[in-house]
């Protein structure tokens, strides 16, 4: 016959084991972050690559990642100053106006 503290340890380690399986079987899930630049001309042709989705932005939306301490670019795309929340002012009141107004890139970046 067993004791009622043998039981509890029983019971208790088919929990433990149980939970084991399962934190192991979950997908890891990778580290994302969007950054939001300037889509600057720099005379290197590299604001073309990334506003355009051309072949040479993929090597430097991956670059920009690896000097943030990310392994790589998941998606890089041109986006308008009204899809930037808060951070940038939009067109509409004091904002920025005419064709000298930057462009800005979103670059989503992964570990």
């Amino acid at each position: 016959m067993t004791m009622p503290s043998e039981r509890a340890m029983r019971v208790l380690l088919a929990i433990l084991s149980v939970a084991a399986i399962l934190a192991t079987l979950a997908p890891a899930q990778a580290e994302k972050r969007i950054f939001i630049i300037a889509n600057n001309a720099d005379d290197y042709g590299v604001d073309r690559c990334l506003a355009n989705g051309s072949a040479c932005g993929t090597a430097a939306a991956t670059t920009y990642c690896q000097t943030h301490a990310f392994n790589k670019a998941v998606s890089f795309r041109k986006i308008d100053r009204d899809d930037i929340t808060g951070a940038v002012p939009t067109a509409g009141g004091s904002g920025c106006k005419g064709a000298g107004c930057d462009e800005f890139v979103a670059i989503e970046c992964t570990r």
